[in-house]
């Protein structure tokens, strides 16, 4: 346990860092810098590394120490806010990158940090929906969480930022990367492939909760590639998809009529790469639409108690999927919307911006 006097003076530094201007990179600016991974890029990537997390962590670190409705206090907030003070204390204090040696080292240790986070999303979750239990309890729940929700988009947001960089330095050290791939991009990417693949773990899934599952047909050009890192847009489509496929199977489970396929669509436009998934569910009441990308709003009849234990995934989650789909989605300059028709069915449109030029947001 750090000394009373190493905790102020860490907890300076973290208020000084977080208090730095962040510097944000774009997908095009990845894709030309690491398409060269020399020993030099690498140092100076390491270099830019060094500068630039400690910042995005110290802020992190700063707003989980200053959430409202006394969040900040809940455990599950308190171990996520030591795990980035944690990391903060490594990556400040790791001597200068100036070699070869000392990149290699680096890379080793924010690999670590990386995998020190791996479980942020449910930690956070569990500590919101603390909350929101006992304000439950207490009948005094605030309209809408609207303080909570915007914390968790600008949380969120950064953390995939963090795990972009650290992801694509890591990734550039691989000595024979798959042709087209530079770091987690793939530059030729296949949307139809990665939705083929989004779709069958969705229905393993789906089969493995209700005993059937409905078909997807997929629609678009096979051959057609972009760039985009494949681990987003997988995570995108699964989510998409799980909620259609459950929409579907609840509707039709007790019926005798034809379960109708979930579809997905690939249209290649000159800005964006569209997906459409699309079910016929029964859709969502207009009423409930605006809650969509709220946290811990869920569709499922019976969504997930996160105190519980954990089995893996499920159809329904914790009412984080969308809205960090959406986040994922922005992230690289894109977008999420949901249409439904109540008594039909819904479809989202997943806009992929295929220019490549927009800096990530920086919250």
């Amino acid at each position: 346990m750090a000394s009373e006097p190493v905790a102020r003076a860490v907890a300076e530094e973290v208020v000084r860092w977080g208090s730095m201007k962040q510097t944000g990179v774009s997908l095009r600016y990845m894709m030309e810098f690491g398409s060269c991974p020399t020993e030099r890029n690498l140092l100076l990537s390491a270099q830019f590394l060094q500068r630039e997390l400690p910042i995005r962590i110290a802020r992190r670190a700063l707003e989980l120490d200053s959430l409202p409705f006394g969040l900040s206090n809940k455990p599950a907030i308190l171990k996520v806010r030591d795990w980035y003070l944690d990391s903060f204390r490594d990556i400040r204090y790791f001597p200068e990158v100036r070699s070869r040696n000392d990149e290699l080292a680096f890379t080793q240790m924010i690999k670590m940090v990386k995998v020190r986070h791996n479980n942020v999303v449910p930690t956070i979750a569990l500590g919101v929906q603390q909350l929101k239990n006992q304000m439950c309890r207490t009948r005094k729940v605030p309209f809408g969480f609207d303080e909570i929700n915007e914390f968790l988009d600008r949380f969120y947001l950064s953390r995939i930022g963090i795990r972009m960089l650290i992801g694509q330095h890591v990734a550039l050290h691989d000595p024979e990367p798959e042709p087209g791939v530079i770091g987690l991009i793939n530059t030729r990417l296949s949307p139809i492939q990665v939705a083929q693949a989004a779709g069958e773990d969705a229905r393993s899934i789906c089969l493995r909760e209700y005993g059937s599952a409905p078909d997807i047909n997929i629609y678009g050009d096979p051959n057609f590639t972009f760039p985009y890192v494949a681990s987003h847009l997988h995570l995108m489509l699964l989510e998409l998809v799980k909620n259609s496929l459950r929409a579907v199977q609840e509707r039709y489970m007790n019926s005798d009529k034809d379960v109708p396929p979930v579809r997905i669509i690939v249209a290649d436009g000159e800005e964006d790469v569209t997906i459409k998934v699309s079910d016929e569910g029964g859709g969502i009441a207009r009423s409930g639409l605006p809650r969509i990308f709220t946290y811990l709003y869920s569709t499922a009849k019976n969504p997930p108690d996160l105190e519980g234990p954990n089995e893996g995934a499920t159809m329904a989650g914790y009412g984080f999927g969308l809205p960090i789909s959406r986040l994922y989605a922005q992230y690289f300059g894109g977008d999420l919307q949901i249409i439904s028709m109540e008594g039909y069915g819904t479809d989202a449109y997943l806009h992929l911006s295929r220019l490549g030029d927009s800096e990530e947001p920086l919250p």
